[in-house]
């Protein structure tokens, strides 16, 4: 690629990074790649014509101005490569830190009289109609219901039917369980009637105590989903009335603490790639963006220093792809803005230009090179691409990027 060379020449020249027409919120962060951009090019040679149409001086980072001939052009001596111009979509991410666990926290309060006889293991699942706890050898049977357990639910002696919300739920209970069916429940879904009373008395049977058709308050907890025992707060022998353990659900759940200047990027329904401690990724959906930003709390009681924060949770789709780690750390990938159907450069392939703005080294047919400016848009870290705009450039050409 070189011919007629002559040797190059030391000169001190300035870079210029600059961010001008960038929008404020992303400026540092382009001139990090700016500034990256330049150090990459430390290392690798370019190829320029000396006269080109757009009259751009190139001059390299480490201070040598490079000269050409008539004849051709000079190889200062790095090894280069060439990369196409590309018409493609681009999406500019912002990278956060977040925690991987499990959704929901939930404080189980004993409501039964007498002292707790048995407590599940930590990390155990207990589903819908399972036992959650024992109090005096009796069991406390899991629901599921948003309403707790507040009163005994029983039908009345005169046959009035109790009704309310907590007895619809334990309606849809007996029902997903087996023990009713819909069609006779679904008339008043929140009316103990004859058939909530004999759905009961098989939920006791199966159970092993007394078929009384009735629950008294302390018999079953009603949690909103299935309960994933995180700690014990009471141990056996000790008063069934408090707080008994905690737990969570089984839903698995990415939590970040969202710097608050980035709120209006993000909203729910946004997808996300989410990557594990494993190195592996996966995608998420964003389901909740808090409205409050909280800043965190000083420990050391000095001043400032701490940025506001927004919690934002996000679902993973495919929750068996996250494993089973809880508290672990993962990188949230988030993007902020996409573009179709643009003009895109290997973010290497930019050069700095000594008075200011960017060019990148074209490749022609003949194998000769010139520099044509162009106006960086957005970034694409994932793909380590830029998207360019200039007066002859187009998709298919070739450009210079740093070799191996």
């Amino acid at each position: 690629m070189s011919g007629g060379a002559t040797p190059a020449t030391s000169e001190r020249s300035e870079f210029v990074e600059s961010g001008a027409g960038l929008p404020p919120r992303r400026r540092h962060r382009r001139r990090l790649l700016a500034t990256a951009v330049v150090v990459a090019l430390a290392g690798a040679g370019a190829y320029v014509e000396r006269t080109n149409p757009h009259g751009i001086s190139f001059s390299h980072p480490l201070g040598l101005h490079q000269h050409h001939t008539a004849a051709g052009t000079q190889d200062i001596g790095a090894a280069t490569s060439t990369q196409t111009v590309e018409r493609r979509s681009l999406s500019e991410q912002t990278q956060v830190n977040g925690t991987l666990g499990y959704a929901g926290c939930y404080t189980v309060l004993g409501q039964a009289h007498g002292v707790v006889t048995w407590l599940p293991a930590v990390g155990r699942v207990i589903r819908q109609g399972q036992v959650l706890y024992r109090v005096d050898g009796a069991p406390v049977v899991l629901l599921y219901g948003s309403t707790p357990a507040y009163r005994a639910l029983a039908r009345g002696a005169t046959a009035a039917n109790v009704t309310g919300a907590d007895v619809a739920q334990l309606n849809h209970d007996l029902v997903a369980l087996g023990y009713v069916e819909s069609a006779d429940v679904d008339s008043a879904w929140d009316e103990f009637n004859w058939a909530t009373k004999a759905g009961v008395e098989k939920l006791q049977k199966h159970l092993g105590v007394d078929q009384s058709g009735k629950l008294s308050v302390g018999d079953v907890m009603f949690l909103p989903t299935a309960a994933r025992v995180t700690a014990l707060q009471a141990g056996l022998g000790a008063p069934a009335t408090g707080p008994v353990l905690q737990a969570s659900s089984t839903a698995r759940t990415v939590s970040v603490a969202l710097d608050a200047d980035l709120q209006s990027e993000v909203k729910a329904g946004d997808q996300v790639t989410v990557t594990l401690p494993d190195g592996s990724t996966t995608p998420g959906t964003v389901t909740s963006v808090g409205k409050v930003a909280t800043a965190p709390s000083n420990n050391s009681g000095g001043a400032g220093g701490s940025t506001p924060t927004v919690p934002v949770t996000i679902r993973p789709i495919d929750p068996t792809a996250t494993g089973s780690l809880d508290q672990a750390p993962v990188v949230v990938s988030i993007t902020d803005q996409t573009v179709h159907n643009i003009l895109a450069v290997p973010v290497t392939a930019l050069l700095a230009r000594s008075g200011g703005g960017y060019a990148v080294e074209v490749v022609a047919g003949d194998g000769t090179h010139h520099l044509v400016r162009v106006t960086p848009g957005l970034f694409d870290d994932a793909a380590g691409m830029v998207q360019v705009s200039g007066s002859g450039l187009a998709a298919g050409q070739r450009v210079v990027v740093p070799g191996q």
